[in-house]
């Protein structure tokens, strides 16, 4: 008779726990007080729960309730941190800055336009590629061997012909190579002003004035606008 007792105890506590905890697997300290009374409503009569296990149960409660408040803090604290930082960011509007890319901007005067990009290792042969909005690469500049790091070039603003390329955007594209015909890997800069700063992706992009947009994270160098 008291086994009988216990299975349909048994199976009570088990259909009222499954509706104090519903679908949601993710307790949080309302579930656990659900949980908490169903349990003292559906006990085995035979053999109630004792004061120390009781006890124990509302101190994980109170843990649960004190650790949903700080909980609470910690994201309002990241929240005011990164309204902060995205102060900063938006600070830099206006600013020359260095980034990780591979565009550049000709003024259409024939004047110096500078190209900049890190080696990963030595080459035997360098060839620095200029390419119209088109794809068509219109300049080739052979720089023949150089050492692992950063290396700067300036293009003349011109093509192959020699004629000055209007103003606008161009591609750069780097071609390393060592002496077996390896490739060497290459990390390309380009420098302009930031236009804009934009945070619809949920971080920060910059806009800089040859139209490329690069995360705040690639930022290399900031320096004032002459």
């Amino acid at each position: 008779m008291v086994a009988s007792v216990n299975n349909t105890s048994s199976a009570q506590n088990t259909s009222a726990l499954s509706n104090a905890l519903g679908t949601n697997k993710a307790m949080g300290k309302d579930d656990f007080l659900k949980l908490l009374v169903a349990q003292l409503k559906n006990q085995d009569p035979l053999a109630p729960q004792d004061n120390t296990q009781f006890v124990a149960q509302l101190a994980q409660f109170s843990s649960l309730e004190a650790a949903m408040g700080t909980n609470s803090r910690l994201d309002s604290l990241t929240a005011m941190n990164q309204g902060l930082a995205n102060t900063e960011v938006v600070a830099l509007v206006g600013k020359t800055a260095t980034v990780k890319g591979s565009l550049v901007t000709a003024t259409g005067s024939g004047s110096a336009v500078p190209v900049s990009f890190s080696l990963g290792s030595s080459t035997d042969s360098t060839n620095v590629s200029i390419q119209n909005s088109s794809g068509k690469v219109i300049r080739t500049i052979p720089i023949g061997a150089h050492s692992a790091g950063l290396v700067k070039v300036n293009w003349d603003g011109r093509d192959d012909a020699g004629n000055v390329m209007p103003a606008g955007t161009y591609a750069v594209s780097v071609q390393a190579k060592t002496k077996d015909g390896s490739a060497v890997s290459v990390a390309q800069e380009t420098t302009g002003q930031v236009k804009s700063v934009a945070f619809d992706k949920g971080y920060p992009v910059l806009t800089l004035a040859n139209g490329m947009q690069v995360p705040v994270s690639d930022l290399l160098k900031v320096e004032s606008s002459p």
